[in-house]
């Protein structure tokens, strides 16, 4: 058994490995669709954007080797050190930080710059992990709750003033992870009916979602009070009034944050998605240009290099968050369901094997590994589709990136080296 321990790639699961491989593979193919705008070209130009991911992805191997090397009791035992030192990180940002297009998330090693946040995440799902896996952690008490809801936004709370609101919301994830472990769903389903409250008043205003709400409060007191008479009256008018001042609080900070503090491109980009204007020469081209490019790819697709909006460089920044317009394109309907059931593929192993871990941590990181890789799916590919805003994070393994491809990889081999010891008396 020891000796099984000491082999780096004893009882590691290959369809992981396999997916995450075809990921990597399939995605820079379409870095190099994205990137490629020359006739005469060179595969091994590192000067190139498909030249650097490449240099990336070779890196990444010796990377994956370091993560399997350590012990799987390692990620356990330090996952607070580690949490700690990528706060630190983050926080030393603000002074020492580059600025790249208006937000401080990059340190610059002379050609080369990481952005903290992609790694922050691997640590905050470890340290979620080590605090519910505790045997003395109850969900029921709320001072436990409060502890696990400071690991997680707390690095939301300082990527969120670099500023990145889009990598600042992935962190809403591991709140399927804490209902996994005894959560309860209330918290969920508030949130979700703030984000349809904040959506609703930025679309109607708030004066008017404050009448609406008031007259349909009214007209459920006015129900259950019909239904509960007088014992309605007696206990349970003062929920209804404290419901409503809450709901009223909400849609007036909703309103005087949306009018006076959320930035003129930040609005504009709400009220895009939500048809209250259109401007596809302004805030709004990337999208515009994005869903053209997808649409244009048909069921088959134009075909490897064939894309002619690809070509023509017609989505900025194609390469990176808006990678998947080129699958689209290129590889139409069939590749793009190709690449969304690979990702499925991956999120059912990861779900699948953490669920067969006796190891409490390794099933809560399992779980944290893919509720990440699950709000970035959906929130890339919605917003390439035109179905979100567009928050600029990555689609996991296919965005170029070096800090982007290194952050999702650690994440995965973290929980292959887990899975893999998940037998083992360590």
């Amino acid at each position: 058994m020891r000796q099984e321990q000491n082999n780096i790639f004893a009882g590691i699961d290959w369809i992981l490995i396999i997916i995450y491989v075809t990921l990597v593979g399939f995605g820079w193919l379409n870095i190099f669709a994205a990137s490629k705008n020359e006739e005469n070209f060179e595969i091994l130009d590192f000067s190139t954007k498909y030249g650097k991911q490449l240099i990336w992805i070779g890196l990444s191997l010796p990377l994956i080797i370091i993560v399997l090397f350590f012990n799987s009791k390692f990620y356990e035992q330090f996952a607070s050190i580690l949490y700690l030192a990528s706060i630190v990180a983050l926080i030393l940002l603000f002074p020492f930080g580059k600025e790249i297009n208006g937000a401080k998330s990059w340190f610059s090693f002379g050609a080369m710059s990481l952005q903290p946040a992609e790694f922050v995440k691997v640590f905050t799902a470890l340290a979620v992990a080590k605090l519910v896996s505790d045997r003395q952690y109850n969900f029921k008490l709320i001072k436990n709750q409060i502890k696990a809801f400071i690991i997680i936004f707390l690095p939301a709370f300082l990527i969120f003033l670099q500023p990145d609101a889009g990598s600042a919301v992935i962190y809403l994830a591991f709140f399927f992870v804490l209902h996994r472990e005894g959560l309860t769903l209330n918290y969920i389903l508030l949130g979700a009916t703030f984000i349809i409250l904040f959506i609703l008043t930025i679309f109607f205003g708030s004066k008017g979602m404050l009448i609406s709400t008031f007259i349909l409060i009214t007209l459920l007191v006015y129900y259950l009070f019909y239904r509960g008479g007088k014992r309605f009256l007696r206990f349970n008018w003062h929920k209804m009034l404290g419901i409503y001042l809450v709901v009223g609080i909400f849609i007036l900070g909703t309103g005087y944050t949306y009018d006076n503090i959320l930035a003129s491109h930040q609005k504009d980009r709400f009220d895009i998605l939500l048809g209250i204007k259109t401007d596809n020469k302004g805030i709004g081209y990337n999208s515009h240009q994005s869903e053209l490019t997808i649409s244009s790819g048909g069921f088959k697709g134009k075909g490897f290099l064939k894309g002619d909006l690809t070509q023509g460089d017609f989505v900025p920044e194609q390469h990176t968050d808006y990678i998947f317009s080129a699958v689209g394109e290129e590889w139409g309907f069939l590749g793009s369901s190709f690449v969304v059931i690979l990702f499925m593929l991956l999120l059912y192993r990861i779900i699948y094997l953490a669920e067969t871990h006796t190891n409490k941590f390794g099933r809560i990181y399992g779980y944290g590994l893919a509720s990440i890789l699950f709000f970035h799916i959906i929130v890339n590919i919605g917003m390439v589709i035109g179905l979100l805003p567009t928050v600029g994070i990555p689609l996991p393994f296919f965005s170029y990136g070096g800090s982007s491809l290194w952050g999702f990889t650690i994440l995965l081999f973290i929980f292959i080296r887990l899975d893999a010891h998940k037998d083992y008396d360590l």
